[in-house]
């Protein structure tokens, strides 16, 4: 394998679903992946277990390539429950929500993060929708938080359609405001083809996660996830591509379904091995 890619590797925390920071280390390193895109909701929510995380990923020679956190009360039941609860978009979720991006700041910062992903909630199609006004203001205030500490933030991938983020990101006007791009999201959320989506958000590309979907058949539903290398993702053009922009950042395998995820994790680390 190109040993710059090697490099770039990295394991979402949450997809190991660790019961605290012992198990997590475990996990990773049976993994063979050093690296971690931690979780900040259970540092923050449970110290009396992850208060010590970072001395122990430290101490085990585990480094933290970026920080992830969620929003409070989002259903992923349906798109339609998800694109209601999702992100920063319900009211009833936003002082919460607030109050837990002042304090996943303070953290990210103590980590020593560069970088911390989340997702924002679905943009209304239309600009002049007062929902559409709101979420950006939203988005906004979170984005100068985090940009006040040197921190980027990267808008997860999939909920809009490709040009529709990029027009967004133009307008948000945030030089620390980027995208985690997830291909596979893409493809759960019918919002276009992963590849083509990946060249029109280039300039704005901050990390990327490995995850690989199979369409719905019934439009409207979930699509599947599925293990790296076994779904409808162009792997080999997305890292063609990847090269072609000369994006060098992070790779962060995630896998978010199944009962095996130590076991896909790490067939998808071989994967991508295999096409180095």
């Amino acid at each position: 394998m190109n040993q710059s890619l090697s490099s770039r590797l990295a394991v979402c925390s949450w997809s190991l679903r660790p019961t605290d920071p012992d198990a997590l280390l475990k996990n990773i390193h049976g993994i063979g992946i050093p690296r971690l895109q931690i979780a900040l909701d259970p540092i923050r929510d449970q110290p009396a277990i992850w208060g010590k995380c970072a001395e122990k990923c430290a101490a085990a020679e585990v480094t933290f390539a970026s920080g992830m956190f969620g929003t409070i009360g989002e259903d992923y039941s349906t798109m339609d429950t998800i694109r209601r609860t999702g992100g920063l978009v319900p009211d009833a979720t936003w002082d919460e929500n607030w109050r837990n991006a002042q304090a996943n700041v303070v953290l990210a910062e103590k980590l020593g993060l560069k970088l911390v992903t989340f997702h924002a909630g679905f943009l209304p199609h239309d600009e002049h929708d007062a929902g559409y006004t709101k979420l950006s203001e939203r988005i906004a205030r979170v984005a100068d938080l985090f940009g006040e500490k040197g921190i980027a933030l990267g808008f997860e991938t999939g909920q809009e359609d490709a040009p529709s983020l990029n027009r967004f990101l133009q307008k948000l006007n945030r030089a620390n405001v980027g995208v985690n791009f997830d291909p596979a999201n893409m493809i759960l959320y019918e919002k276009g083809d992963p590849i083509a989506a990946l060249r029109e958000l280039a300039p704005w590309l901050k990390q990327c996660h490995l995850k690989d979907a199979c369409k719905t058949k019934v439009p409207g539903t979930w699509g599947a996830e599925v293990p790296v290398g076994t779904g409808e993702v162009d792997w080999k053009a997305f890292f063609h591509t990847l090269k072609e922009i000369k994006f060098t950042g992070d790779l962060c395998i995630e896998r978010e379904a199944g009962n095996q995820r130590l076991i896909d994790i790490f067939a998808a680390k071989q994967f991508v091995e295999s096409l180095g």
